[in-house]
């Protein structure tokens, strides 16, 4: 079972997002939090596999809360998922440790996919890399630079 956390604001997103990746993998347990307030101990609490990260959110800053999670549980999958589409917001989430970086106005279930996919695999094969090569829009930054 994939455990996975959405750090989203906005409800309609987290709630079309949350069915999506429900659909792809319907054994995948999915929490939620609706601001950046507590997701630090939450995460150290539920332990995710993933986290699928705003940046822009109440009480805390999507990117420092990855750089937090990441010092503390470096072994889990941080995807920065926003509206924002310029290049210093993708070197701030790579800098912050981020492992993806999605475009909100860009997702497809393809990508999504892909990521999950090349999760699954990692958790099942630790010796594959994250994410093969792909033509997949989504961004791996730790090949991306």
């Amino acid at each position: 079972m994939l455990k996975t956390l959405i750090v989203e604001d906005n409800a309609l997103f987290r709630l079309l997002f949350g069915k999506c990746l429900q659909n792809l993998r319907p054994d995948m347990l999915i929490d939620e939090a609706l601001d950046g307030c507590h997701v630090v101990e939450l995460v150290g609490i539920l332990k995710p596999d993933i986290v699928f990260m705003d940046i822009n959110l109440p009480c805390a800053n999507g990117l420092c809360l990855t750089r937090k999670i990441k010092s503390i549980h470096p072994q889990i999958t941080i995807v920065i998922v926003t509206s924002h589409d310029q290049p210093e917001y993708k070197e701030a989430a790579k800098a912050a440790g981020a492992d993806h970086f999605l475009q909100k106005d860009a997702l497809d279930r393809v990508e999504i996919k892909a990521i999950l996919s090349a999760l699954h695999d990692q958790t099942s094969n630790p010796a594959q890399p994250l994410l093969p090569k792909s033509t997949s829009k989504a961004i791996n930054l730790s090949r991306s630079w």
